[in-house]
């Protein structure tokens, strides 16, 4: 029996994470007076589990999921306007890595990296599986 690029010895399915490490975007989020006012540092990371397999790669992007698709989409969300919540910015971060069929899994932390002089950062994560 001859074994793919997604079936290692074993007989289990590769699964790959992305990374999206420490994404610093100006964001327009809060919710109290003074956050609305404005943009404040976010900080991002995301891990993008992917199962691979849906055929070998190729070399080719159009058979991966591509972390320029993720974080251009991570851009547009923020672009859209004022957010209230980290919560709220991290689930739609979710369901933007959970459009692409081949997520089975997705785990988010968003940080502001301003508010608290004491603190490298405050927020949330998430993880979500399918």
């Amino acid at each position: 029996m001859s074994e793919t690029p997604s079936e290692p010895a074993g007989g289990s399915a590769t699964q790959r994470h992305l990374l999206i490490r420490d994404l610093v975007v100006p964001c327009a989020i809060g919710v109290h007076e003074h956050e609305r006012h404005g943009t404040q540092r976010v900080r991002i990371n995301v891990r993008v589990r992917v199962a691979d397999d849906e055929g070998p790669i190729e070399d080719s992007i159009a058979n991966v999921v591509s972390y320029e698709t993720i974080v251009d989409g991570i851009c547009a969300i923020i672009a859209r306007g004022h957010i209230n919540l980290v919560e709220t910015l991290a689930d739609r971060i979710v369901e933007l890595c959970f459009a692409n069929r081949r997520v089975r899994g997705v785990w988010v932390r968003v940080e502001k990296l301003d508010l608290y002089p004491d603190a490298a950062g405050v927020g949330v994560e998430v993880e979500r599986s399918r």
